[in-house]
């Protein structure tokens, strides 16, 4: 028989996403397309113009008088629990009852006939309320005496007093690293349609349509069985739709409950910018001791936090950056503590590594201050500061998890050879010592992430398959898809599975109604979840044919295997879709449901010990940039990557998995500027002032390659490994880039220190800075 590369869209095989034609057409269907019922009302939310006050009153009579309104909703239309925090804290009100916290905190909800007439009359409310002193970022608020939203972690391992007695050289600093903002295509939308009793279907755009359903029956006051959330597709999550979604659900919900009307909920692009959470700004101190080598002796940092008014998900955010504050590197003395602190500001949440990228930036920052002390290339420092195998006494984490499953040092060895790095380097050295307004860096950087939930219970995943009697085969998993691929890569594993082409298959809506209790598609974990639970649902299914198989053609189990699109029964082969005829025929069970949940890890919190990632997922980025001394403005010219992604389910989505999240990363650290004003008020709230990066600012040169040599050691799906959120921390190759360049101007005496976003506004003055001391030395 033929082999399994005949089967159209095996694993390992470069399909297209499954939905990329119906994107490209404008025929994939998302949340606002789905077609409005009669009677259908639509709601909005109206603020706060505060940053922190007593709320006293809020006077709705012109709201509820403007045309076209049929309802307002505030705190006391909720019957159940006005509260929607993803953590439990009961810190995050759907509306607030006392208190203001921040600017553009909604307070009310006005449905109307239409969108347009519930926009309009959300402004006519009049807020009586007595303002009080605010402050907006971590430093400030700590200064006030504003608590932590959460308990702070703790990670020590070894003695730092004394690894810091016997290094030969001390660095201290401080860095500032800004936020970003999600900036999916698709914003935030809830449709609520309601049913007979305490029956409602949600249709959102989350990633975490369990918790949405269970958000709902909180405020609702009812059984999570009476809540159906459903999800097709998003355009675009990011992390911004883990637990962000919770109040526009809840609204929605709420609202079609109390009128019998289906109600659809969705924020203009100011208004999402504005109510939703960000990635958690921080300001990281750090303290590091080294010998005349750059080998680390001792590291302290402290990761401040700015988190908003409430906890939302700003504990494990902060709890992850202490997690990846090594890097690749080998801290043999550390000691690390969080602080997630308070801010008025709009609860920060999830985005794409979750804190961890913060976490890598200030690790490089610490290299990059050794290297500068020392005079070293900062690759050498990187080097020699990498974890070990675990056959050696430098693969313990801070976290007191061994590394062993390390390639680091391959996926560097390649990448410097593949990019030519010294060879460029060297040059780049020689044409800024002549001077110039134009001056250029390069710098090659990697990232080592780890991969699980590290809260140990959401790593679990259910799916659900049913083969029907044609032989077409239905597949539903409580992943979600938001533009990643994740549907055709399950799709793949299930026809691989089954020995069928891909197409056989039909992807359906990720809904509660079928597979209960899902976590959210978040932690790069989407298809290592959710693969493994459909393919034990596949082997259910196989294992009840192969029995029935055997036992009609009177052969043993072991005579019958599963061929392309074809069983072969002892010397019989019968079309896939004839047995399966067949055998519904004869009663046998075509439907099963699946189940996964990772093996290995574990975690104390209170201790700071554990296992809490199954594996690390590893890349290495180079990056070249060029600098204009007089305007601070830059581009970047080249970009090389290798990235290690196991046994690659799918090269082509992995690879296009890589390249937006590098793109998306460099946005963060050069472009993506959030900015309050002195009042509280975020002014970077829509396209025109928050800048993501566009088609032209790609590298000029943009290669981009998966480490085909690596295979997952641990037994994940088909060995491959997690893409979603490692390859965002590529990015910091662009930093580090900018910064040598920026350092030409000193003769590479003094670490430019850049805060991110290295805006030309920034990378301008810290040339002008590194000049004037210059010209004082």
């Amino acid at each position: 028989m033929k082999d399994r590369q005949d089967i159209r869209g095996a694993t390992r095989q470069s399909i297209p996403h499954d939905s990329a034609a119906k994107q490209v057409m404008g025929r994939a269907e998302y949340t606002d397309d789905i077609a409005e019922p009669a009677g259908t009302l639509h709601a909005y939310l109206g603020v706060s113009d505060v940053a922190h006050a007593r709320l006293r009153s809020i006077d709705l009579s012109a709201v509820r008088a403007a045309p076209g309104v049929v309802d307002v909703l505030t705190a006391a239309d909720i019957p159940g629990v006005n509260d929607v925090s993803p953590t439990g804290r009961h810190d995050e009100p759907v509306f607030p009852t006392d208190a203001i916290e921040y600017h553009g905190q909604p307070l009310f909800a006005v449905v109307a006939e239409t969108r347009d007439a519930a926009r309009r009359a959300a402004e006519l409310a009049k807020v009586d309320c007595e303002v009080l002193p605010h402050a907006t970022d971590p430093v400030s608020a700590r200064d006030a005496g504003m608590p932590l939203v959460t308990d702070p972690l703790k990670l020590e391992r070894g003695d730092v007093v004394s690894g810091f007695g016997a290094a030969a050289h001390r660095v201290t600093g401080r860095m500032v690293i800004g936020g970003q903002d999600h900036m999916y295509l698709e914003g935030q939308i809830a449709f609520a349609v309601p049913g007979e009793d305490d029956d409602v279907v949600v249709h959102c755009s989350t990633q975490h349509p369990s918790e949405a359903q269970h958000m709902v029956a909180h405020v609702l006051g009812v059984p999570s069985n009476a809540v159906v959330v459903n999800v097709r597709r998003m355009g675009g999550g990011f992390g911004g739709k883990e637990s962000q979604m919770n109040l526009f659900c809840a609204v929605a919900a709420v609202a079609a409950k109390k009128l019998g009307r289906p109600v659809k909920i969705r924020p203009d692009r100011d208004q999402d910018m504005t109510a939703t959470g960000k990635r958690h700004d921080f300001v990281v101190d750090y303290d590091v001791g080294f010998d005349d080598t750059g080998r680390i002796a001792a590291v302290e940092g402290e990761f401040a936090a700015r988190c908003g008014f409430s906890s939302d998900l700003s504990g494990p955010v902060t709890d992850r950056a202490l997690f990846h504050a090594d890097n690749a590197y080998f801290y043999p003395n550390v000691r690390l503590t969080s602080r997630p602190q308070k801010t008025n500001t709009v609860s920060n949440t999830a985005f794409r590594g979750f804190g961890g990228p913060q976490g890598v930036v200030a690790a490089e920052r610490m290299i990059e201050e050794i290297a500068f002390a020392l005079g070293k290339d900062p690759l050498e420092v990187r080097r020699a500061n990498f974890y070990g195998d675990g056959a050696d006494d430098r693969s313990l984490t801070p976290y007191h998890q061994t590394v062993e499953d390390n390639v680091i040092g391959r996926i560097v060895d390649e990448l410097e050879d593949s990019a030519d790095y010294q060879a460029r380097r060297k040059a780049i050295v020689e044409e800024n010592a002549k001077g110039g307004v134009l001056r250029r860096g390069i710098a090659l950087t990697p990232v080592k992430f780890g991969i699980s939930f590290t809260a140990t219970w959401y790593n679990q995943a259910g799916a659900l398959i049913h083969v029907y009697n044609d032989g077409s085969i239905h597949l539903n998993h409580g992943g979600t898809e938001m533009g990643q691929g994740l549907n055709t890569k399950v799709a793949q594993v299930v026809a691989e599975a089954f020995q069928v082409d891909f197409d056989r298959i039909k992807i359906t809506k990720t809904t509660t109604e079928k597979v209960p209790n899902t976590s959210a598609t978040a932690a790069s974990s989407g298809s290592d979840l959710n693969g493994m639970a459909a393919l034990d649902a596949a082997e259910q299914i196989k294992a009840r044919l192969v029995q029935f198989a055997a036992e009609s053609r009177g052969v043993g189990e072991d005579a019958v295997r599963f061929v392309p699109n074809h069983v072969q029964i002892g010397d019989e082969v019968v079309a896939f879709d004839t047995l399966v005829k067949e055998a519904y025929m004869a009663r046998v069970h075509l439907s099963a449901a699946g189940f996964y949940k990772t093996p290995k890890i574990h975690w104390d919190r209170a201790a700071g010990k554990g296992r809490p990632f199954y594996y690390y997922a590893y890349g290495a980025a180079c990056s070249e940039v060029v600098i204009d001394t007089l305007t601070g403005e830059y581009r970047v010219e080249r970009t090389d990557i290798l990235h290690d992604v196991g046994r690659s389910l799918n090269p082509a989505l992995d690879k296009g998995q890589v390249e937006g999240a590098f793109i998306q990363g460099m946005g963060w650290l050069t472009t993506e500027e959030l900015w309050w004003d002195d009042a509280g008020r975020l002014r970077t709230h829509a396209p025109s002032t928050y800048k993501i990066p566009l088609a032209s600012d790609r590298p000029r040169v943009f290669n981009v390659e998966l480490a085909d040599w690596s295979e997952n050691r641990e037994m994940t799906i088909k060995r491959s490994k997690a893409v979603g959120e490692p390859p965002f921390i590529l990015g910091i190759a662009v930093l580090e880039a900018l910064s040598m360049a920026v350092a030409s101007v000193a003769d590479y005496k003094v670490c430019p220190r850049l805060d991110t976003p290295a805006t030309p506004e920034r990378v301008l003055l810290a040339v002008e800075r590194l000049r004037t001391e210059g010209a004082r030395g």
